[in-house]
């Protein structure tokens, strides 16, 4: 078993509990059965973090932005700090990870592509590559696995990004910076990465 660095047992308890509030379970959890949660594997935990980050940006993209976009309420745009607009799904994620971040946990998510429209977006190490090069070949299984930076060993899951709906592929497919316009719905667009500090 892998531990997680500092907040173990809270953390999985932290992300559980998350995900079984939102089902209506959470009340059923008994001192015994949530002992047994103390020995979550990092895999498990990136699970339950993906799931609910892609639960968020999908009722983002869908119910808001689309929303929103259609009806003629506001538009979601890049520039949005500047203009009478939302932010782009992408950035929703990219500031509700840094939100993350700044809590103190040491959690990191964001987004990554081979077709990144800004350079920072890109693969940051050969690991990050190879897994969206095998993600791009079979989207349905998560790429796991340990890397250091520094003295740090740090637990990584990269999860398949998929088109959810026209507004990702139109924003994508128009942007002057973009090198692939071609996506479709449903296509792999990139892939979202979680990382987790593990034990030394």
């Amino acid at each position: 078993m892998i531990k997680i660095r500092g907040h173990r047992t809270g953390l999985s308890m932290l992300f559980l509990t998350t995900i079984l509030m939102g089902t209506g379970f959470s009340s059923s959890l008994h001192a015994g059965e949530s002992n047994s949660l103390k020995n979550l594997s990092p895999e498990k935990v990136a699970d339950f973090i993906h799931a609910i980050v892609e639960a968020d940006r999908q009722v983002y993209t869908t119910h808001i932005v689309k929303r929103m976009q259609e009806q003629g309420v506001v538009m979601a745009r890049e520039d949005w700090e500047n203009k009478n607009a939302i932010p782009l799904p992408a950035q929703f994620l990219h500031i509700s990870s840094k939100l993350v971040a700044e809590s103190g946990h040491g959690i990191r998510f964001r987004l990554i592509s081979l077709w990144p429209i800004y350079r920072r977006n890109g693969p940051a190490t050969d690991f990050e590559r190879k897994a969206l090069e095998q993600l791009s070949l079979n989207s349905d299984t998560p790429k796991r696995g340990i890397v250091s930076t520094g003295k740090k060993r740090l637990f990584q899951a990269i999860y398949a990004d998929k088109a959810i709906n026209d507004t990702c592929t139109t924003c994508h497919n128009s942007h002057p910076l973009s090198p692939k316009r071609d996506f479709r719905k449903g296509d792999l667009m990139g892939a979202i990465v979680i990382t987790i500090p593990l034990e030394d």
